[in-house]
């Protein structure tokens, strides 16, 4: 049988109240709407999408280990990764990525460097591949499809 390549989303803490969260920074998109728009890029290029959020930063871990092993075992590309407030925080979440030498595209609904100074400094971006931020919900789409390019290289 042929592997099925994929490409994981995955979402961290507080994800889960898109919608209903100071929509006028995130938006009125909601998780599970999300997760449609991500099923039909993902679709579009021929990938199946594996879609998780927690607000447990050590089951965001287990999903990077999971998605690392998936991408050596050549039936993933990487993760698109929303790691919410734990970006500005977690050594453990860069430490996973780094570890598991996962492919992943940041991505971030909101302008990041148009909020809080703490949001500034990111731990995951000097291990991603690339960075989205601003862009609302559509970073996702962009980063499905920067990460599908990125594996044909």
């Amino acid at each position: 049988m042929i592997p099925v390549t994929g490409v994981y989303v995955l979402n961290g803490p507080n994800l889960n109240l898109l919608g209903t969260r100071r929509p006028e920074v995130y938006g009125s998109t909601t998780l599970s709407t999300l997760e449609e728009l991500c099923r039909e890029e993902a679709t579009r290029l021929g990938l199946d999408l594996v879609f998780h959020q927690s607000n447990h930063e050590g089951r965001l871990i287990d999903w990077i280990h999971e998605a690392g092993a998936r991408v050596k075992a050549g039936e993933s590309i990487g993760a698109v990764f929303n790691p919410g407030a734990y970006t500005h925080t977690s050594i453990a979440l860069h430490d996973a990525i780094e570890g598991t030498e996962l492919p992943v595209v940041e991505v971030h609904i909101s302008n990041v460097h148009r909020r809080e100074a703490f949001r500034h400094h990111s731990y995951i971006s000097p291990i991603a591949r690339g960075t989205i931020v601003g862009l609302g919900v559509d970073g996702y789409r962009l980063a499905i499809d920067a990460l599908h390019r990125m594996s044909l290289r």
